[in-house]
């Protein structure tokens, strides 16, 4: 549920703005819609005025908003545009997607956790984000049916590169950006399709929940 606060928190985004500027971040785009979006809004309301540290906080059912420095580079890395059509998995709390959208771009979302999709949902038509396309389901096995897409985020870490996402990809210059290793810790991994060809950049190292699914982690090797 959406929460009312005495404090707007518009410091706290410009405080935000140049933190992220301090680590590298240099995408107007990105900065530009991470200082405007209420991230406070994407939390509840115990953890609201924790909103803008740069930390992963609970958003329930086992999962978390990721901290705001890795929104921001796997957002940057994937180099987007106004108009690109762009797959997200893992909705979560919602505010990757609203990033998304912020920039421009046509988003479509998956969640795993019917609960967190419902409360997403319940938080985009509040803030206006009426355009966001989401659905409950596998992720890992991308959505076929808006295919291909010009860029895919996946905001969980994976055993490997799903082979589907990559097959769902724009052959004229779609992104994967995905990050792949153990459950305890990941490598960002940017793959790119260009002609049909692609080509695999490895990116720094990141910690993410497990992507859940056919093309992911199975249920019983989460622990």
């Amino acid at each position: 549920m959406l929460h009312s606060a005495t404090n707007n928190f518009s410091h706290e985004r410009v405080h935000l703005r140049e933190f992220l500027r301090s680590r590298g971040i240099t995408d107007e785009a990105v900065l530009r819609a991470m200082g405007k979006i209420p991230r406070e809004q994407f939390l509840e309301k115990n953890f609201a005025r924790r909103a803008y540290e740069d930390s992963a906080l609970p958003i329930g059912s086992g999962q978390t908003i990721s901290q705001p420095f890795t929104v921001a580079y796997m957002t940057q890395a994937l180099h987007l545009q106004p108009g690109e059509k762009v797959l997200e998995i893992g909705t979560g709390s919602g505010y990757q997607a609203a990033v998304l959208e912020e920039m421009g771009c046509k988003v479509f979302t998956i969640e795993r956790h019917l609960p967190l999709l419902q409360n997403a949902r319940k938080r985009f038509d509040a803030l206006g984000y009426h355009d966001i396309i989401s659905r409950s389901g596998d992720g890992s096995r991308g959505w076929a049916e808006y295919a291909p897409f010009d860029a895919i985020i996946v905001t969980a870490g994976a055993p490997d590169v799903p082979e589907t996402l990559t097959k769902q990809l724009n052959p004229n210059g779609g992104r994967l950006l995905v990050p792949v290793g153990s459950l305890d810790i990941q490598r960002m991994y940017l793959v790119k399709n260009e002609q049909g060809k692609l080509s695999v950049e490895e990116l720094p190292e990141f910690k993410f929940v497990p992507l859940v699914g056919k093309e992911g982690w199975a249920m019983e090797e989460r622990g």
